[in-house]
């Protein structure tokens, strides 16, 4: 036997093949389903049908999966995090900080946690809100790494003050901190991946916690892990197959929910089951739903049944969603994109104000790829810079606590909000109270040192780092 190609051999002619095979069996396993022609099949491999609609809708063309089969298969079983550079063709135009932001989308589940005297009922509104992102999260174009320094900024929902920071370039961290009158949200978020080929698994190596103001009640969540299918070949698609754990860390009582994987034929897909428990580990809610639609809960017995003259009711529904759009994006992304969301006197380091977001936003993939590439590199350079003068990045916004926790997927150093940013915003608000300010005219200037941006010259001595994106615009 040889290990030689044959004469003709090439990487389209061997997807074609995949595809082919794949199709065969998908069509097969409709045929067989009489009466289910509705049902949403799911091909783990992708098919050429796959193919043409993700070029359709502007993700991949044929000779754009080759390059990046090319570029991408050295890395099989590597974390690439941050290792890679990508195309734009596969970004969103949003970055990880913004999409921290769309936890608060259903923030008013926690408000609901908050006035509640039942501890049962308790924990499904808080485990509520934490499923209720994945409906949002089941898009599959990347989001922009966000640039070390980099924030996100949210007001004007639900009363909720939203603050994201890039903390860590290496390895690449985020800090969220969000409240408002009900509860206090903090996270310290560090992504691990695996990359396999066709798909990658994503380990949310993080630290979520909620304080609910009115009992002073503590919850931690712990995620399940993110799978996403079909990267190069097929119609890319996502699944979060495992548990979902969140704990009272004041009461004892624990949701633990689960979330089924997808099979072949779409059986289990989006499905959540699981209970709320009491501190003695004894069933008292059962919950149960979708998580790309709704979820119910209802008293249980010891047995986990629901209990006689009790009823399934509603607790979460995915709100409307625009019809057809490019990145799937929800009416409340497009409101995080956009300057509706944002404060006066907006940090000249926000995600909005990213060139090569914008130009992605506005349809313009050459700028886009030419304005990240010249980001990365500014931020490439200003690390040199901080190297040659022996100092450390320190982030305005959140500290370095000194705390290690475990998670299931390794150890996480602890950031947590320094309230800085609360003095400023108060600050902020009450100087330009009345005023008209255009935050778009504001240029995108996360950078730690003043002269960061002439990447041509070697920047004089200074005994401190300037900062001067995190001043007021």
């Amino acid at each position: 036997m040889t290990n030689e190609k044959p004469t003709g051999w090439s990487f389209a002619n061997f997807t074609s093949s995949v595809f082919n095979i794949a199709n065969d069996a998908k069509n097969k396993v409709t045929r067989l389903l009489p009466g289910h022609e509705g049902l949403e099949v799911v091909n783990p491999e992708g098919s050429q049908d796959d193919a043409e609609e993700e070029a359709h809708r502007g993700r991949f063309k044929q000779e754009d999966r080759e390059s990046y089969w090319k570029m991408m298969h050295k890395y099989i079983g590597s974390d690439v995090t941050s290792m890679v550079t990508l195309p734009v063709i596969i970004f969103q135009p949003m970055t990880m900080l913004q999409m921290m932001a769309e936890l608060m989308e259903y923030s008013h589940l926690l408000d609901l946690a908050d006035q509640t005297d039942d501890p049962h009922l308790k924990m499904v509104y808080a485990v509520s809100w934490a499923v209720s992102v994945y409906y949002a999260y089941q898009r599959t174009w990347k989001p922009f790494n966000p640039i070390l320094g980099e924030t996100y900024e949210m007001v004007n929902h639900n009363g909720v003050t939203f603050l994201s920071e890039q903390v860590s370039h290496h390895p690449p961290m985020s800090s969220g901190h969000a409240e408002n009158e009900h509860f206090i949200y903090d996270v310290t978020s560090k992504l691990k991946t695996k990359f396999l080929g066709n798909s990658v698994d994503v380990y949310p190596v993080g630290r979520t916690r909620v304080v609910l103001k009115r009992t002073g009640e503590v919850l931690d969540l712990v995620p399940p892990p993110t799978k996403v299918h079909n990267l190069i070949f097929g119609r890319t698609w996502a699944d979060s197959p495992g548990d979902m754990i969140l704990t009272n860390l004041t009461t004892g009582t624990k949701a633990v929910l689960y979330f089924q994987p997808c099979g072949w034929f779409g059986a289990g897909r989006y499905e959540v089951d699981g209970y709320i428990y009491n501190k003695e580990e004894e069933p008292k809610m059962l919950v149960t739903g979708k998580w790309n639609s709704s979820l119910s809960y209802q008293p249980c017995d010891m047995e986990g049944e629901p209990l006689p003259n009790t009823e399934l009711k509603e607790v979460w529904r995915v709100a409307e969603t625009p019809k057809n759009d490019k990145y799937s994006f929800t009416y409340f992304c497009h409101r995080l994109n956009s300057f509706e969301t944002a404060p006066k006197g907006l940090l000249a380091s926000d995600s909005r104000l990213r060139p090569d977001r914008l130009a992605l936003e506005q349809g313009d993939m050459n700028k886009a790829g030419s304005e990240k590439s010249r980001l990365e590199e500014q931020q490439r350079a200003e690390k040199r810079q901080r190297e040659a003068q022996n100092l450390e990045f320190t982030p305005r916004w959140f500290r370095l606590t000194g705390e290690t926790t475990p998670t299931p997927w390794g150890d996480l150093e602890i950031y947590e909000y320094n309230g800085k940013y609360s003095e400023r915003r108060a600050q902020v608000d009450s100087k330009l109270e009345g005023d008209q300010v255009d935050s778009k005219a504001v240029k995108f200037n996360p950078w730690q040192f003043e002269d960061s941006g002439d990447l041509g010259h070697a920047p004089p001595p200074i005994s401190h780092p300037v900062i001067n994106a995190h001043a007021t615009s």
